[in-house]
């Protein structure tokens, strides 16, 4: 995995200013993608990040890099939790719903557009998405909203912006932890 790519794919999350983030790379061995994320975890665990491999599939792995305490405060929401429950999640317990995620990726027919809770994205712009079937949606951005419109823009501006910046700062020479905003994880001890 690249570090160009968890800062392409990742940077909103990297900043602190969205609860998580998804992105696909290639793997040789599985062994060693799990050796690198642990390596990853060394380095940004006391910045408050983790990074998990959701699913592995063909040589490519989904790889989560999220912010526990703000995916805490995301799944609280009370529609999102009335989603999550529909699902099978167990609302209360983030790592545990965590599992029931990855357990989704592995088993269900279709991809589990929860997903977004996840990520951050409007609990409202989640349910928008599973009950149109992706479909009416006002603008698409780096979710599909069917909520706030002007809001969601100016998150997909402040996205873009924070994007450009990372990479150039990385292209310069910027390492990933220096990049790397420090939120402490609450939820460790």
């Amino acid at each position: 995995m690249c570090e160009e790519d968890i800062i392409r794919y990742c940077a909103p999350t990297l900043a602190g200013m969205k609860t998580g983030s998804l992105f696909a790379c290639c793997y040789p061995c599985k062994a060693l993608l799990r050796e690198e994320v642990r390596s990853l975890n060394r380095r940004l665990a006391g910045k408050g990040l983790r990074v998990l491999p959701l699913s592995f599939k063909n040589n490519r792995a989904l790889l989560y890099v999220f912010r526990p305490d703000m995916l805490k405060q995301s799944l609280h929401n009370s529609l999102a939790c009335r989603l999550l429950e529909q699902r099978g999640y167990p609302c209360g317990n983030p790592d545990r719903c965590i599992i029931r995620l990855m357990e989704q990726l592995r088993a269900a027919p279709e991809f589990p557009h929860e997903i977004g809770l996840f990520l951050g994205y409007p609990p409202e712009d989640v349910k928008g998405f599973i009950e149109q079937r992706a479909l009416h949606c006002k603008c698409t951005g780096w979710w599909k909203v069917y909520g706030d419109q002007k809001e969601a823009e100016q998150i997909f501006e402040r996205y873009k912006r924070c994007t450009d910046c990372y990479l150039r700062n990385w292209q310069r020479g910027k390492s990933l932890e220096a990049l790397t905003v420090s939120l402490p994880d609450k939820s460790r001890p």
